[in-house]
């Protein structure tokens, strides 16, 4: 299969919460989304693997996502070597995306910058027709795709452009809140963590808002890139 946009995030609600509302949008454009998680989550503060298993599959169906998968990599120890590397370049030869988005190129979350700099590599790497892999018994061609993107998670970094996500907050805050074992629940027993008070269930819209305030409308996402972004005119600005 064959997608328009493979997002990859280092655990699970990693690319709800940064981009969702985005991946929301380009769906109901009639866009085919993928989205890959790099681990399980597994050394997650609250709830367990196996609930954050089930809690990725209802939110991949929120969002309408044509496919999701995990490759079970070590959470908060995996790293940015040859093994890693050929198993991402498997998904990005499986799924031909032109658009790649991933973490935050600098973020609280170690794994965070390593994520973002790991599927960075690959897809470059992916290129390469001399690096072999192989997927289900067969050959793959080499593939790269045309764009990288990042989005932006726990730290406000500087984005490079924003996407107009006005009408599609909801969307990304449903399928945020799939995760229920991990964000703000006031009869929670579980132990507090800074993604589950109250503020940070908060500033899911408050940021977007902001982020639509700065380029006029109602809510925005932000991204930063790799490389000039090009127009054919002036007129594609706005």
């Amino acid at each position: 299969m064959k997608l328009d946009i493979l997002a990859f995030g280092a655990h699970p609600d990693d690319v709800e919460l940064g981009c969702g509302a985005t991946i929301a949008k380009e769906i109901s454009l009639e866009k085919k989304v993928g989205i890959i998680d790099l681990t399980r989550g597994e050394l997650g503060t609250r709830g367990t693997a196996d609930i954050r298993d089930e809690e990725s599959v209802l939110a991949a169906k929120i969002l309408g996502v044509a496919v999701r998968e995990n490759l079970k990599f070590r959470d908060g120890f995996f790293v940015n070597d040859e093994q890693h590397q050929l198993e991402i370049i498997k998904m990005i030869r499986k799924y031909k995306p032109e658009i790649v988005l991933c973490n935050a190129v600098d973020d609280r979350h170690i794994d965070h910058a390593k994520g973002s700099k790991l599927v960075s590599d690959a897809c470059f790497l992916s290129g390469l027709r001399r690096i072999e892999t192989e997927l289900d018994g067969e050959q793959q061609e080499a593939y790269r795709p045309n764009l990288v993107y990042h989005y932006i998670q726990w730290r406000n970094i500087e984005p490079d452009f924003v996407v107009d996500v006005t009408g599609f907050m909801d969307k990304k805050v449903e399928a945020i809140m799939a995760y229920s074992s991990q964000f703000y629940e006031p009869n929670s027993t579980e132990p507090i963590t800074p993604i589950a008070t109250k503020n940070f269930k908060d500033s899911l819209i408050y940021r977007a808002q902001d982020l639509g305030r700065l380029i006029g409308t109602d809510f925005g996402e932000g991204f930063t890139v790799e490389r000039y972004l090009a127009v054919n005119s002036l007129g594609d600005l706005r």
